[in-house]
């Protein structure tokens, strides 16, 4: 007697995103123990947790506002990271949104877009990185893009509402920088226009460069304390980290 045919159970296709398209998954990175372990978006746990992380990562921004520390600014994109880590894609843009809204009510639409771009988008394109396993130097690269354009974002922005040229005054204090800079070295040449933008450019790349690695040591040190993973750090940083 034959056996009777059995078929398989079909299963849904994992969603796609654009990021799906610029940089393909590394498998032979190190990843999540169980990458498909996330949890259903309308669990009630999830909504909290989610709820929680989404008001901390509002309220980081809006504390170093009022009061400028250095350090916390290195946090911001943490807590939207860990909803992705945690919960997967969804619950990690409600995040971003309940963040976003979050500071809409406290400080208003023109705030909560400085920290939408690009914190907000950040702590999502981090936390997709780290939860496909993929290596810290493709995320900084990619992150050094995203802060850099929050950044000239941040100077339109505000030049529109002042109305004054916000560029301008970055421009003038780089001339200055550079002419002090010339004169102790005993260079008898004037910084030109060109020479100054570049100058800026490279100054605000060159900065966010530092700030991405530096994301992502204080977030893998949080990740080891709470138990989620994410990609170790390249020989270089484990070599320093070591020493230290």
């Amino acid at each position: 007697m034959a056996e009777p045919h059995s078929n398989p159970i079909p299963t849904e296709p994992e969603e796609s995103g654009w990021l799906d398209d610029i940089v393909p998954e590394v498998p032979n990175l190190p990843k999540r123990a169980d990458p498909n372990r996330h949890r259903d978006s309308k669990n009630p746990i999830v909504m909290v947790e989610t709820a929680f992380l989404a008001s901390a990562a509002g309220l980081l921004w809006l504390v170093n506002f009022y009061f400028p520390v250095g350090p916390l600014r290195l946090f911001f994109p943490f807590p939207i990271a860990l909803v992705y880590l945690r919960s997967g894609k969804r619950a990690a843009w409600m995040a971003v949104l309940v963040s976003t809204l979050l500071l809409t009510v406290l400080m208003g639409p023109v705030r909560s877009l400085q920290f939408l771009i690009p914190s907000g988008f950040l702590g999502w394109m981090l936390g997709n990185f780290w939860q496909r396993g993929l290596g810290w130097t493709i995320a900084t690269v990619l992150g050094t893009i995203l802060t850099t354009i929050g950044d000239f974002f941040r100077i339109g922005l505000v030049s529109l509402l002042l109305g004054d040229d916000l560029w301008l005054y970055t421009t003038t204090q780089v001339t200055g920088l550079l002419e002090w800079l010339f004169d102790r070295l005993g260079i008898l040449v004037q910084p030109s226009l060109t020479m100054v933008q570049i100058f800026a450019i490279v100054s605000i790349i060159l900065k966010n460069v530092i700030y991405l690695w530096l994301v992502h040591v204080i977030s893998w040190f949080l990740c080891n304390r709470i138990g989620e993973s994410m990609p170790e750090p390249p020989k270089w940083v484990q070599a320093l980290l070591d020493e230290n």
